[in-house]
């Protein structure tokens, strides 16, 4: 047992960083969890929470400062939970993310292969190419639009954001003067009352086209003209200004019924030389300039010649499976989400793209089947979500006995999970290459390049 008690301060030595950024150490042998603190840092941290295992505190007091601290660029820096690692240099980010998905693959999956160092971005800010501002009324005041605290639904007052595009800001201050003009009532949580619930935005990097999604509790706006005028005047490049319809009591920002006031019901944005439709609701990765870096390292890592078969699992709208299908021979795309499949299909037909065959369905069940058939894949691509793969469909993946397997992953937990198995199944990993596509956060992409451990 331990005395350690809530609201006390404990110096501590902060010997590692946790998969969330926080500072690690030891108070009387127990591990503590510091937010603010980084590693070879010593510090009083106050304590906020105790349970069975573990603590977790702040940083009051830095008494040895890290090398790799700066001063956060953001004013919002310790109110926002958008990033956790302001307070860090981008080159330590950039060696926190390789040494993150090191020890991940080391301490969960026993995975012991070359993992290179993390490819960061020239420029790390207004990298964001959709944003998503709640809205709500702050003690009371004038509406506010800005992003949530850490760990709570408390909107913290953003007037501009560094990640995200300057358009964003623009439009999320556009609609929240329109509302106070106008008096239209916001959203509250926790009485489900309110109008104004989200403001969403997408701003095409390469086309420069702009969507301005207005998520309501609610069937209809007022002002609408007055709105669209206001965004017209100001913002450059608007295509699209939309109304979701949301009307459940729910955390899930957007519905299903999208209402197109002014424009076209979508923008285009393209990916390399692919072009991609993009709606309110569609997937679409949210940095552009790390997407190509990202699945140019998947297809590198694929090296299709023109005579393969390649699965793309968990295909989204197709990104990955329009490049592979520009090198391989034919792609199967499969993917649980209805809609991402309809768009896959679009998206194909916009490029001109044959050689493709877009499968809804989950994953867990469609793997099987084709196995089952007897479908064999030269290459299997695998983008899953953060939980990672069920392990039906690695089985799947393994009876299909593809001569390379391409892993995507955005949680390098799951990843390492999913490696082991593959290594245990006939698989050896060859590589890792770690990507910063959210740069700030303690976020990392990862590329894994996996083969049949007898080649």
């Amino acid at each position: 047992m331990h005395d350690i008690k809530v609201g006390e301060k404990y110096e501590v030595y902060i010997d590692n960083m946790a998969h969330e950024g926080q500072g690690v150490g030891r108070i009387e042998g127990v591990a503590v969890f510091v937010e603010g603190a980084l590693t070879g840092e010593r510090v009083v941290a106050q304590i906020d929470k105790i349970s069975k295992n573990y603590v977790i505190g702040h940083v009051v007091e830095i008494l040895e400062k890290s090398r790799d601290r700066v001063e956060p660029l953001c004013p919002y820096a310790d109110k926002c939970g958008g990033c956790s690692l302001q307070h860090l240099s981008y080159e330590g980010q950039l060696k926190y993310k390789t040494q993150k998905v090191k020890d991940n693959l080391e301490r969960i999956g026993k995975v012991y292969t070359r993992v290179h160092d993390t490819i960061g971005m020239e420029k790390p800010q207004r990298y964001r190419n959709k944003a998503q501002f709640p809205v709500g009324m702050v003690e009371g005041k004038a509406a506010v639009t800005g992003f949530y605290a850490p760990r709570s639904h408390d909107i913290v007052p953003v007037e501009s954001c560094m990640i995200q595009h300057e358009i964003s800001d623009e439009i999320a201050r556009i609609v929240r003067n329109w509302i106070r003009k106008y008096n239209i009532s916001v959203y509250d949580e926790k009485t489900g009352k309110g109008l104004i619930r989200h403001i969403v935005t997408r701003v095409a990097f390469k086309t420069g086209e702009v969507m301005a999604v207005i998520v309501i509790n609610g069937k209809d706006i007022q002002y609408k003209k007055q709105l669209i005028d206001a965004l017209k005047e100001e913002i450059r490049g608007l295509k699209s200004v939309v109304i979701n319809i949301n009307t459940k009591k729910t955390n899930v920002i957007m519905g299903e019924e999208n209402i197109t006031i002014y424009g076209s019901d979508n923008i285009i944005d393209y990916i390399k030389d692919i072009k991609f439709e993009i709606s309110p609701l569609s997937f679409f990765q949210v940095n552009p300039v790390q997407t190509e870096v990202l699945y140019g390292k998947a297809l590198e890592y694929a090296d299709l010649k023109g005579e393969e078969t390649v699965i793309d699992v968990y295909c989204g709208i197709g990104t990955i499976s329009l490049f592979a299908a520009q090198k391989a021979a034919f792609v199967y795309g499969i993917e649980a989400v209805h809609q991402a499949v309809e768009d896959a299909k679009r998206n194909a037909y916009i490029n001109g793209i044959k050689n493709v065959e877009f499968i809804s369905g989950d994953a867990e069940k469609v793997m099987p089947e084709l196995a089952d058939k007897g479908v064999k894949a030269d290459v299997v691509i695998m983008d899953p979500p953060r939980k990672g793969c069920d392990t039906s469909v690695l089985e799947a993946v393994i009876k299909m006995n593809p001569k390379k397997i391409v892993y995507v992953s955005c949680n390098p937990s799951t990843l390492a999970r999913d490696l082991r198995y593959l290594e245990d199944n006939g698989y050896k990993t060859m590589e890792v290459q770690p990507v910063d596509m959210f740069p700030y956060t303690h976020h990392v992409e990862s590329v894994a390049l996996v083969l049949p451990s007898f080649f």
